[in-house]
């Protein structure tokens, strides 16, 4: 009854800001119709205050009163202005005036990942052109392209896959799904499989603090997933997908308008993978069997000051793995093999509603998200069973101070976490209450600086109050020059056993021996960014720097003891430090290329000893190549990923037949994409791993998983090889 009650209230409460905004699409003259016109810059007149269309040409912007003139900027075209009179107004401009140059040829293919020069916080938007350049069957699979984010197996039977951003695991980035935080306790280990590639309109990483507004958790950074609307969405949308280990795929989302201002959607996705391979021949199948259904439908309503958005979500999901004899209709015991089993529940409901004042810049809005999650799985013959019961709630107001010059957003905020845990015999139950109260003052001088400047406090149940200060800044020496700041702190409760249920999958036990503190750390960095015109095309060079320090860490040692993993409260010093360098440039006429190199340095206190962090890599190199044919028929993408050494957890006391070396080699992986272009649909073939590489002997002693020295989560490279695929995606718009 309970949960029945806390859903009608989120019925009845739930929103979220929107600012006064100026929309719009912007179209490029054709015949028989316009045609929507992605990456063109769209400014108020006289200030550095812009945005850029997005794949649909579609764009949104705060309202400027005092500049009050739009300018649409676009390369091969005459800038043009309109002249705009009130916040709310939707604008559709069309470009219908050449730009007339004598012998010379203006062409550029717009940017299917790029920064905003706009942007105050140092953040990189990924669009769905960018994810299709892959096969992108779900959130984990969406960053093969990537030079920030890295992506890898936990373990070698369960199919978990972790990120890693500025060097530091996933558990230190927040992850949203627009702009409400998600994928948090239980659904940390499987959560980036839970969200289906196709259901994706971009996704923006955030490197270093992000903003106060959503909250405290942010350490390493925030991936936010901006999910298909309604409002500028496909009218039908269908996409298949099917490799040769077995795995195959249906998306599909449905879009309909119930009346000028209301919309709906459905978004459905269903994966199964139900063949056994063991490549390496060590007894364990490759990558777990599972069936996954997962449902989506959203309610949108737009009007001039009143907007919401309702959406329920259901997923539902069964994955076993383990030895190849083990079946999982027989009792678990050692006669039946070693197994691995999962199933989920997972069901989630929001509603956003703004208000949007009649004086300029001006809105009021409330966030809120209920979530329940239920986990029932066992690893060989521990058993990890568990619940989550969520409900999130943020109230924002959004004005300015004298003029729009001086912005500013408060508000206050609610979460509620409820945990039951059951490992074998012991009991972890834990209630989480944490209100919270928060300020951002944005300042921007329209054309140099801009500043935003966050405080909030938060008043956790078990932990007390604490406070949690950011700042962001950017400073364009000119037009082409672009430095970015930040600096600030960031909190999280540690969920150990949730965290980390890869570690279940081995012979060790897990001794706690403090009580877990709130982790907390300070984060620092700096991005200077370049643009240059080369041959009518535009090179980007991006410098970034980040460094983390840990005031205090959960500490997960699988040094120290080789028959235990020991979880303490950090004793020493943590830090880690990340430096990239990454260029951009369309190198010829629809040959677009990124090159990129990273170098981290991450070491933290273990056993009374400051040393590097296992299983981080120490340097990544990538290049990524795409080209589209003319009159986009054809599309063809390579992706290289060159991953550097990382220290492997000590083994040296194991026997000598099971140890492993006190480092990981170097080694690449090569992914590659051909797509061909239809009138609505368009069908793509692809191979991810074409070197073939693989790790040896991911599993310490494979064939005795009962044993003593039986551990799977020594993992640091390609469990599996070359894997092909084959894809097909149907549009009406």
């Amino acid at each position: 009854m309970k949960y029945i009650v806390l859903v009608l209230l989120a019925a009845l409460l739930h929103g979220f800001a929107v600012a006064q905004q100026v929309r719009g699409t912007v179209y490029e003259k054709g015949e028989p119709e316009p045609t929507p016109l992605p990456g063109v810059n769209v400014y108020w007149s006289g200030t550095q205050q812009g945005t850029i269309t997005d794949e649909n040409g579609s764009f949104k912007i705060p309202f400027n009163k005092q500049s009050g003139v739009l300018v649409f900027s676009f390369v091969g075209y005459v800038n043009d202005s309109v002249a705009v009179g009130r916040a709310g107004q939707k604008i559709e401009h069309v470009f219908d005036q050449n730009l007339t140059l004598e012998e010379v040829e203006v062409v550029q293919r717009a940017k299917t990942a790029y920064v905003s020069r706009m942007s105050t916080i140092n953040a990189i938007t990924i669009t769905s052109g960018e994810l299709m350049r892959a096969a992108c069957c779900n959130l984990s699979e969406s960053f093969e392209t990537s030079a920030s984010v890295d992506v890898s197996y936990s373990d070698a039977v369960t199919g978990a896959k972790q990120i890693e951003l500025l060097g530091l695991a996933g558990i230190y980035t927040q992850m949203l799904g627009e702009n409400i935080p998600n994928l948090r306790g239980l659904a940390t280990s499987y959560g980036l499989m839970y969200i289906p590639g196709s259901w994706m309109e971009s996704i923006q990483v955030s490197k270093g603090t992000s903003s106060v507004l959503n909250g405290y958790e942010s350490i390493s950074g925030q991936i936010n997933v901006e999910f298909k609307k309604p409002s500028h969405s496909e009218r039908l949308f269908l996409n298949l997908y099917q490799n040769q280990m077995g795995r195959s795929e249906g998306n599909f989302n449905i879009m309909q308008n119930i009346r000028p201002k209301l919309s709906t959607m459905l978004l459905g996705h269903v994966s199964n993978q139900q063949v056994k391979h063991d490549g390496n021949h060590d007894g364990f199948i490759d990558e777990p069997l599972y069936t996954q259904y997962n449902l989506f439908n959203r309610w949108d309503y737009n009007s001039r000051n009143f907007e919401f958005q309702f959406g329920i979500k259901a997923l539902l999901e069964n994955r076993s793995g383990g030895q190849k004899s083990f079946n999982r209709d027989l009792p678990r015991d050692t006669s039946n093999g070693y197994g691995i089993g999962l199933d989920t529940r997972r069901y989630e409901t929001f509603l956003k509603t703004g208000f949007i004042f009649n004086k300029p810049a001006t809105s009021l809005g409330i966030q809120q998200q209920f979530t329940h999650h239920d986990l029932n799985s066992f690893f060989g013959l521990n058993s990890y069973v568990a619940g989550q019961t969520s409900y999130y709630a943020n109230l924002l107001f959004q004005s300015y101070i004298g003029d729009t010059r001086h912005s500013y957003t408060t508000g206050l905020s609610f979460m509620f976490d409820r945990y039951n845990e059951n490992l074998n015999d012991s009991i972890f139950n834990r209630t989480e209450q944490v209100p919270g109260a928060f300020f951002q003052y944005t300042f921007s001088d329209g054309e140099y600086l801009n500043l935003i400047l966050g405080l909030r406090a938060d008043n956790h149940n078990e932990f007390g109050m604490f406070f949690t200060p950011r700042l962001h800044a950017r400073y364009n020496f000119n037009e082409h020059t672009i430095m970015r700041l930040s600096a600030g702190k960031g909190y999280r409760s540690a969920n150990v056993l949730a965290e980390n249920t890869s570690l279940l999958a081995s012979a060790r036990k897990v001794v706690f021996v403090d009580s877990p503190r709130m982790e907390e750390a300070w984060n620092y960095g700096i991005n200077l960014s370049r643009h240059i015109d080369i041959n009518n095309r535009e090179l980007t060079l991006s410098v970034d720097v980040y460094r983390t320090d840990f005031i205090n860490q959960v500490i997960v040692d699988r040094d120290s003891d080789i028959n235990t993993i020991l979880v303490y409260n950090l004793n020493g010093r943590s830090r880690s430090n990340s430096f990239q360098i990454e260029a951009n440039y369309e190198v010829l006429k629809g040959l677009s290329m990124t090159a990129a190199f990273r170098v981290n340095d991450v070491k933290m206190t273990l056993a009374d000893e400051f040393q590097t962090k296992p299983l981080v890599n120490k340097y990544k190199g990538l290049i990524s190549l795409s080209y589209v044919t003319p009159l986009r028929k054809w599309q063809f993408d390579v992706t290289s990923q060159f991953n550097g050494q990382s220290r492997l957890p000590e083994t040296s006391s194991l026997p000598e037949i099971h140890r492993m070396p006190a480092y990981s080699p170097a080694y690449t992986i090569l992914n590659a994409q051909v797509t061909k272009y239809f009138r609505k649909w368009n069908m793509y073939l692809g191979a991810e791993n074409l070197t073939n590489f693989k790790q040896k002997h991911p599993i310490i002693a494979p064939e005795k998983p009962f044993g003593t020295h039986f551990d799977s989560s020594m993992v640091w490279g390609p469990i599996y090889g070359i894997k092909a695929y084959i894809g097909l995606r149907y549009t009406i718009d």
